[in-house]
């Protein structure tokens, strides 16, 4: 992770996890979360698999200049890479395991911006298959950001956290990660998975 928000949310959700594969959306205290709440989002795990927004942050709401919440988290990224982002959420939800990806995206006659996603699974009442933590945060501040729109998000990489070992290298409380491309791969669906390595 390179986002100073993404490892704010990863270390604060790993502290309130404790011995549990993820913490309950009870636990949550925005306050304890402001510095990330811009760029935050939860997601319902819905019969349909549409996979609405139940809140997404102001900065998240500023890259479509349009409240996010009741949208479809699939309707965000291109037909093609749909299957891609449902079996990278139920990688989450089935397997209880964080997630960080990368992303971009820009308005027309733009330069594309860098943007890096954070997926954390969330039990709602007990239940694993019924929220999830996420946020996306860019990499830099574009000039467009609230001005102009993106239509989808183009989706680049995704890494599985090790949140057992997230300590191991750099910085505190971070996960660590070596070449994907001399290491072996898990293949799910259209994914190809790497664990992360100390």
């Amino acid at each position: 992770m390179r986002q100073p928000g993404s490892h704010e949310l990863f270390a604060y959700w790993n502290k309130l996890r404790k011995n549990r594969a993820a913490p309950e959306r009870t636990d949550l205290d925005p306050a304890a979360m402001r510095h990330v709440l811009m760029d935050m989002f939860i997601l319902e795990i819905d019969a349909g698999q549409k996979y609405p927004f139940c809140m997404s942050g102001s900065r998240l709401n500023a890259l479509f200049t349009a409240e996010l919440k009741g949208r479809s988290f699939l309707s965000l990224w291109p037909d093609a890479q749909k299957p891609e982002i449902e079996a990278m959420i139920q990688t989450v939800t089935d397997d209880v395991l964080p997630i960080v990806g990368g992303a971009e995206a820009s308005p027309p006659d733009y330069d594309r911006t860098l943007f890096e996603l954070l997926l954390l699974p969330l039990r709602h009442h007990g239940k694993t298959h019924s929220r999830l933590l996420g946020c996306m945060a860019p990499a830099s501040h574009p000039v467009w950001l609230g001005l102009l729109p993106i239509h989808t998000l183009n989706f680049k990489s995704m890494r599985i956290l090790d949140a057992q070992h997230s300590g191991a290298a750099g910085r505190p409380g971070s996960p660590s990660f070596g070449r994907s491309a001399d290491r072996p791969f898990e293949q799910r669906g259209h994914l190809r998975v790497y664990n992360s390595q100390d």
